[in-house]
């Protein structure tokens, strides 16, 4: 069974559960995951071949010898799905709760364990932090993907920690209050979100189950040149900016636009959850790092499509939160130190991205040099300004890059499949701005993707309010009335980060290359960047 019924049965805008991609190596894994959705149930899955086979338990794992349990075969999950957990939007697919109930590893007793699930009959062994020995998998006469899990060894004793997760801990109605969206933070269609966050707050004692609270990042001003004036300055990173919040064990991953990215990460989340501090919240960027040790958004945007396997690491850059005290207002070079002394000695993926120095122009140099993307300055005595653009922080970029909203794409041409360009544009005020068409930056696994992802957006009418054009602008950027009849036309939700060699007289791209879709980013926040 491939991943697209996976894929097409949800709307990865809306829920935290990983996206659609098959891993090569196979390491023999399984989990349960307790699903309280509109009946409460259990999702057992085994990793095979870059993938979970995956079965509904409606009435739970059996644990006395010889018990059996109806158990449905469903839809392949991704291998990533096997550390998630949290709660599923209502009106989604499966919308509820997920607790990750057990997870381990798995041997399997057959043979051929491939001809035995083709012919309806897997004997296996469980070594879990719950479960343990044996169990058979057999398909009925009754239906294709109805199945009976039979417990094969003695009865199990008593559970440990029964009702409670093997991941973070939590019991279900905590996951399910510590998922819930805040009211006043999120944002809808008619408001925007609160940029001022509410107080951190934990209870007593140290070791109870909370959920520290999101903290909107603050944001850098584009500058031209390196400014006059004290900064310290560090490597601007080309990645997801996130935050990484560690709770005890507990541990989540939330982009700048609190989307969860804890699934999609699990070596980098396991990394946070080392961290030698009960609570923290460290600011940072999400990379792939290309075989030089350079972030690369092209490889980042490679590996979420399954076509390759660059290391990834979370560059932390900031501490807003550490021990239970809230460091937001203490100047930026005392969180900065106490950054370096919490990743003296790094766990596994996560990084210190260290202050370079204060010679903006001798690290621009050396940026250039080396094929960065450019420095990032910060007032050395600045506090962190939740959600703020203040010009404290500044980025001085070495090429022409940023976000952009999809609005369109147009026909292929030649012997290229799907479609031709996209068609992007930035905000000015609440009208989306046509910039250009960009038809680089794609190879065909890309089309298809994207393709895909197009579909449940399309619409009849032009998003764009200075189309059609007159004549073709320069470069041939523009879209005339006659041209617009042959494009398809989206909501304007995706956005992508598109490199470029500059922009024309007329406001529209010169050169640009499709690097990868941006999910980090709002599209409704999506504007020109100018430098101050």
């Amino acid at each position: 069974m491939s991943l697209q019924e996976y894929a097409r049965k949800r709307d990865f805008r809306k829920t935290a559960e990983p996206r659609a991609q098959r891993v090569a190596k196979n390491q023999a894994r399984f989990v349960v995951q307790k699903h309280e959705a509109t009946r409460l149930h259990y999702d057992f899955r085994l990793e095979w071949k870059g993938a979970l086979k995956s079965w509904a338990v409606p009435k739970g794992i059996p644990l006395l010898k010889g018990e059996k349990r109806l158990a449905i075969e469903v839809e392949d999950h991704p291998v990533s799905y096997l550390h998630f957990e949290g709660t599923i939007p209502k009106g989604q697919y499966g919308g509820g709760t997920v607790m990750v109930w057990d997870h381990g590893t798995y041997e399997v007793e057959e043979k051929s364990p491939a001809k035995g699930l083709a012919e309806g009959k897997l004997h296996f062994t469980l070594h879990g932090e719950k479960l343990h020995g044996e169990w058979y998998l057999v398909r009925t006469r009754s239906a294709e993907n109805q199945w009976l899990l039979i417990r094969n060894g003695p009865d199990l004793g008593r559970l440990k920690k029964a009702d409670s997760s093997t991941l973070s801990g939590k019991t279900m109605p905590q996951l399910a209050n510590s998922s819930a969206p805040d009211a006043e933070t999120t944002p809808t269609r008619k408001t925007s979100r609160v940029t001022k966050p509410k107080p951190l707050k934990r209870t007593s004692p140290v070791h109870a189950q909370t959920s520290l609270q999101f903290i909107e990042p603050m944001l850098a001003e584009s500058a031209p040149a390196v400014p006059g004036g004290e900064w310290l300055y560090e490597v601007k990173f080309d990645g997801f900016r996130a935050l990484a919040l560690k709770d005890g064990n507990s541990v989540r991953l939330l982009s700048r636009n609190e989307k969860d990215f804890t699934g999609r990460f699990p070596d980098v989340v396991e990394s946070v959850a080392r961290l030698k501090a009960d609570t923290a919240i460290l600011d940072g960027e999400i990379v792939a790092l290309d075989p030089n040790g350079r972030s690369s958004f092209q490889l980042l945007q490679a590996r979420e499509l399954n076509a390759t396997s660059p290391p990834i690491y979370f560059y932390a850059f900031d501490v807003l939160h550490l021990d239970g005290q809230d460091l937001r207002e203490l100047p930026l070079r005392e969180r900065k130190e106490r950054l370096e002394r919490l990743l003296k000695k790094p766990p596994g993926f996560v990084r210190c991205s260290s202050t370079l120095g204060t010679d903006g122009e001798l690290l621009l140099t050396k940026a250039r040099e080396l094929a960065l993307e450019g420095v990032i300055g910060k007032r050395p005595d600045s506090v962190y300004e939740a959600g703020r653009r203040s010009g404290a922080w500044i980025k001085i970029k070495l090429h022409d890059e940023q976000e952009f909203v999809i609005g369109g794409y147009t026909e292929p041409e030649g012997s290229r499949a799907r479609f031709g360009a996209l068609l992007v544009g930035v905000h000015r005020g609440r009208a989306l701005c046509f910039a250009g068409k960009v038809g680089t930056g794609f190879n065909d696994k890309l089309l298809e993707t994207l393709h895909e992802q197009f579909q449940p957006l399309r619409q009849s009418s032009c998003p764009f309010t200075n189309l059609p054009e007159k004549q073709r602008g320069l470069y041939g950027a523009g879209v005339t009335a006659a041209e617009m009849k042959r494009c398809h036309w989206l909501r304007p939700e995706l956005v992508c980060q598109i490199k470029f060699s500059n922009w024309t007289r007329d406001e529209k791209l010169r050169h640009p290359v499709f690097l990868g879709l941006r999910e980090d980013q709002e599209a409704r926040e999506v504007v020109r960047e100018k430098a101050s």
